[in-house]
């Protein structure tokens, strides 16, 4: 049965998904038709159109599985230590010194290279 019904789900999925991509199409071509009109009214237009697709898009299997990931990240971000601002500083300081040197190393190999090539060239 358990099958039987993630038949008939899918198959609904499909419509809601085929849905929300001519709801897509619709706010892009309408978007374009109505390019003459006020940005705001059009913004406003294009952000009720994209709210109707998400909540049919989250109506499907996908859509309700995205919501768990969504959650579920959420809550792993609160647990994220973040360094501190002097940490962060420290790290970037390395950082750019640790370019620079490479930068510096890079450019007097090009050098020597080339020069060792314009002796063999001639």
């Amino acid at each position: 049965m358990n099958v039987k019904a993630e038949a008939q789900g899918s198959r609904f999925d499909l419509l809601k998904w085929l849905f929300v991509a001519a709801l897509v199409v619709v706010a892009v071509v309408g978007n374009q038709y109505f390019a003459s009109e006020s940005v705001l009214y059009r913004v406003l237009a294009l952000l009720a159109v994209a709210v109707v697709a998400a909540v049919v898009a989250l109506q499907t299997a996908k859509g309700k599985a995205f919501w768990v990931l969504a959650k579920e990240a959420r809550v792993e971000i609160r647990k994220v230590v973040w360094p501190t601002r002097q940490e962060t500083t420290q790290t970037t300081l390395i950082v750019v010194a640790v370019v620079l040197v490479m930068a510096l190393m890079l450019w007097g190999l090009d050098s020597l290279l080339g020069w060792l090539v314009s002796l063999i060239v001639g």
